[in-house]
């Protein structure tokens, strides 16, 4: 079962991310939030470098948005929640088209 955009808006405490419509970040914590527990189940994001950013993009396409994250040099992951029109924007100014969009994770 694929979690929504809704499950991880309940599940985790979001902010919206200044002048992105359709994008929130999760509130940072002092230990690492793996893919697993911010989704509860095991999965395997999709993994992008991107001449427009500096760190590693990994993505997880939701039902209905989708998850993209960032992995920072010292191994912490930003992540942000999107709404299908965010996740697409986003991902269209990264240069990255997702492998399968609808694979299951």
């Amino acid at each position: 079962m694929r979690n929504t955009f809704q499950d991880l808006w309940t599940w985790w405490p979001w902010h919206p991310i200044r002048n992105c419509p359709g994008r929130f970040v999760l509130s940072r914590t002092e230990h690492l939030i793996s893919f697993e527990t911010l989704l509860g189940i095991s999965c395997t994001p999709q993994v992008f470098s991107s001449p427009k950013g500096k760190d590693c993009v990994l993505v997880v396409p939701l039902e209905d948005g989708g998850l993209i994250s960032y992995r920072q040099t010292d191994g912490r992951l930003i992540h942000t929640l999107n709404t299908p029109e965010g996740f697409s924007r986003k991902l269209h100014q990264l240069g990255i088209t997702l492998q399968d969009p609808t694979e299951e994770y």
